[in-house]
């Protein structure tokens, strides 16, 4: 099988863009819904999804955060309220109006006159303002502190621009709310939350982030603080994968939401949100695809080991299936990552070869493939999604192992493949970040001549606010630049802000992004 048979139409290095589209349509993770902005997501995209809100649930459970839901339509007046939260959704709102339609008279349906609702009610597009009224209403005493609760939803953006996964009207989430006595326990959660997060990208999706805080441009409406895990995808640009918020008093003010201290006093709850969505799906494809599709990390893979028997339509295909289930049931009895190893065995009509680069799209970390002669050696054909190319002949690195051989260490190999994909990840991000530069005309510079994939740089700054800050942001913009975040952890600022000349007070990251 040669490589070019096998490969996507598009490369990486080509055109980015659609490389990533084509690899959502290879790999059978999405498709087009017709409505815009829309998404149908696919059994394997799903699947994908449902692996990383597993893994996603047990960190928030462990964390006694438990789970709930709360309606999908939210009255205006609850944005209302709250001034800085209106204003950054109002342009992304979905409204109803109307709760019922009537026929026009010409084959159609118009929305009923008669049906107006009193107050229109906004598509949840966060549920701060809803959740707020339930707190209110829960708390009472300080006994009934720290409130923690995390929904698993869809919520509605009407975005301008969609691309499936990244910015669609509609996606998937969890969305975490608590509420706390003081500053220092909800500051505390808004950082436990980002952890959670880096840990989930790094150690789950294998792709590797850098946690930091927002700059005060950048902050979720409505709240006083705002941090981010950063992700660096292949073509250099910054993800965004995930955001934790510290909301001060500001939506306990607007909702009421008030306990009484340990001394009899009123006191307005300290409230945070955090949040990740299917987006990091998109981030899974950009992170570790390559020119033949998707590679998915094993802790995520919906199947781990696929088992693709080499069926001729004979009566010896019985003893060959059967041979091939003792096969699934070995490796399905082992370990990797913490979990029973997830084993397909694909009887779907089809020649093994065909059903072969079926799943090297899809990006099953491990492929195995059975024939009559392989059977009678006690043999397996093995294929590694991530090292799937022999260098020195062109061909598939298929590798021939010893049944038994190959079940007692597939657990491991598996958590070979998931630690590979992240090293791999982790050195092409950290190659790709420039440090150093110390004027604005340098910085403009590197991103106009450093090539098709500038990655990210990382600045000093004297963090500047109001008017100083605005033109920096407008100064950005006109570059197609945005600051990521401050990097936790960071090196101490020693130099003058490249914006102001002032002296600096920290290190930034600059970036293109999605």
């Amino acid at each position: 099988m040669s490589q070019i048979r096998h490969a996507l139409t598009v490369k990486r290095e080509d055109d980015f863009a659609k490389w990533y589209q084509e690899v959502i349509s290879a790999a059978d993770l999405a498709e087009e819904s017709g409505v815009r902005g829309c998404m149908v997501i696919k059994p394997w995209g799903y699947g994908i999804w449902e692996r990383i809100q597993r893994l996603m649930d047990d960190r928030i459970k462990a964390a006694g955060v438990q789970n709930c839901y709360f309606p999908l339509f939210i009255p205006l007046a609850n944005f209302e309220r709250e001034a800085a939260h209106v204003e950054g959704f109002a342009k992304e709102m979905a409204v109803v109006t109307h709760h019922r339609l009537i026929s026009d008279g010409k084959g159609g349906l118009i929305p009923d006159p008669a049906a107006k609702l009193e107050e229109p009610l906004v598509v949840r597009p966060t549920s701060e303002t809803i959740i707020g009224d339930a707190m209110a209403r829960w708390i009472q005493s300080w006994r009934d502190l720290p409130m923690l609760t995390n929904q698993w939803a869809n919520v509605v953006r009407w975005e301008m621009r969609t691309r499936m996964f990244l910015r669609t009207s509609e996606f998937l989430w969890q969305e975490g709310h608590t509420a706390h006595e003081n500053r220092d326990q909800a500051i505390a959660e808004t950082h436990r939350a980002l952890e959670m997060y880096r840990a989930c990208a790094e150690e789950d999706l294998a792709m590797p982030v850098i946690a930091g805080e927002k700059p005060e441009n950048e902050r979720f409406p409505g709240a006083v603080e705002t941090w981010s895990i950063e992700a660096m995808m292949q073509d250099g640009k910054a993800l965004q994968a995930g955001t934790s918020h510290y909301l001060g008093t500001n939506f306990a003010h607007a909702a009421g939401i008030q306990y009484q201290d340990r001394e009899g006093a009123q006191q307005y709850c300290h409230t945070t949100s955090w949040g990740t969505s299917t987006r990091l799906i998109g981030g899974v494809i950009m992170t570790h695809g390559d020119d033949d599709g998707l590679r998915v990390p094993p802790a995520i893979a919906p199947q781990q080991i696929v088992i693709l028997p080499m069926l001729r339509d004979t009566p010896e295909d019985a003893e060959l299936l059967a041979y091939c289930e003792n096969v699934r049931a070995a490796l399905a009895a082992q370990t990797a990552l913490g979990e029973k190893v997830r084993v397909l065995l694909d009887t779907k009509p089809g020649k093994a070869a065909a059903k072969r680069w079926d799943w090297v799209r899809k990006g099953a970390p491990v492929i195995v493939e059975v024939g009559p002669r392989d059977m009678a050696e006690g043999k397996l054909a093995v294929l590694r999604r991530d090292r799937l190319w022999n260098a020195e002949n062109g061909k598939p690195a298929m590798q021939f192992v010893p049944r038994d051989d190959f079940a007692a260490s597939a657990g491991a190999l598996l958590e070979e493949i998931q630690h590979g994909l992240f090293g791999e990840a982790r050195t092409r991000r950290d190659a790709s970040i420039t440090r150093g530069i110390s004027d604005w005309t340098a910085v403009v510079s590197h991103f106009e001549n450093g090539g098709k994939h500038p990655g990210w740089v990382e600045v000093e700054w004297a963090k500047p606010t109001g008017a100083a800050l605005d033109a920096v942001v407008e100064k950005l913009k006109a570059v197609k630049l945005t600051i990521r975040n401050v990097p936790r952890g960071g090196e101490p600022a020693t130099a003058t802000c490249i914006f102001t000349g002032a002296p600096a007070t920290e290190r930034i990251l600059i970036a293109r992004a999605y």
